[in-house]
């Protein structure tokens, strides 16, 4: 068996066991599929069906680097297993030293099963990696924008770096968003000082920006704290947020939550995008 017939049986198996409640998708009485469809698979992976197809029939070659990340999250593969699929795909698996955009499998269900919720999950250069669908509708579809442009640092940063969707404004104030955000890169470069990512994202930043070089400069430590954002969004207006910023531990994630009291208008609001959340999926 050829390695790209060995790749589409993994993909196939790993669909297979994959419950569509993992993915945060309903579960419908009467699939005839086992796990995950081809179509689904392609959908979280923001691959084409056609190309998923051709992968598990072992007749597309050479999948890329960023097609390989993006099925082994949306597989939710162990760490070990996605090293395996960047094998059987030909690649070399992300070496120590990098900044992983890995998601643990156990990380992925939880935010699936709090998918009425806005939920952005980032790297630790604060890339950010996967979103729920509520996310997508309070933020902006980040599938909208090339891949180099979801990184928080470069779009507080540096202009012409896309133009967000909507406002996010801080109630701490945008000094110490900033602030906090290049105390987290500092921390960053100090644990992936070999990562070549990084350094260019660093290395623009502090030529592209007064702010950034200034604090990148005075060497302050800032940690995140409990936030309240206003967003303005085209279809409901203000909603006042809280923002919670989580840490998973042993994955060098950041967990960005936003939330609302119960009963509240800005409660209501959400619900108002989540029912357009969930029509844009079905």
């Amino acid at each position: 068996m050829t390695t790209t017939k060995e790749l589409g049986v993994a993909l196939r198996g790993w669909r297979d066991r994959l419950a569509p409640a993992d993915v945060g998708l309903p579960d419908i009485s009467g699939r005839r599929a086992r796990g995950l469809r081809r179509e689904e698979l392609a959908a979280l992976a923001g691959l084409s069906v056609d190309y998923v197809v051709r992968l598990e029939q072992g007749r597309a070659t050479h999948p890329s680097e960023q097609v390989i990340a993006a099925l082994s999250r949306a597989l939710q593969l162990e760490a070990g297993e996605r090293d395996h699929l960047y094998r059987l795909a030909g690649l070399l698996p992300p070496p120590p030293g990098r900044i992983s955009r890995h998601i643990p499998p156990s990380i992925q269900r939880l935010v699936a099963r709090l998918g009425d919720l806005p939920i952005g999950v980032f790297s630790a250069d604060w890339t950010l990696i996967t979103w729920t669908p509520l996310w997508a509708t309070l933020i902006g579809d980040p599938l909208t924008v090339p891949a180099e442009q979801r990184n928080l640092v470069r779009l507080t940063f540096l202009s012409g770096s896309g133009d967000p969707v909507v406002s996010v404004r801080s109630e701490r104030g945008d000094p110490a968003v900033q602030a906090a955000l290049v105390a987290d890169l500092r921390g960053a470069q100090a644990l992936y000082p070999d990562d070549p990512g990084l350094q260019r994202l660093i290395s623009e930043c502090r030529s592209g920006s007064a702010r950034f070089a200034e604090l990148w400069r005075s060497g302050a430590v800032v940690a995140h704290v409990h936030d309240r954002k206003t967003v303005t969004q085209p279809l409901v207006g203000d909603v006042i947020l809280d923002c919670d910023v989580l840490s998973v531990p042993g994955a060098d994630l950041k967990v960005v939550v936003y939330t609302a009291p119960a009963g509240t208008p800005e409660a209501e609001k959400l619900d108002f995008l989540r029912i357009g959340a969930v029509h844009s999926r079905m």
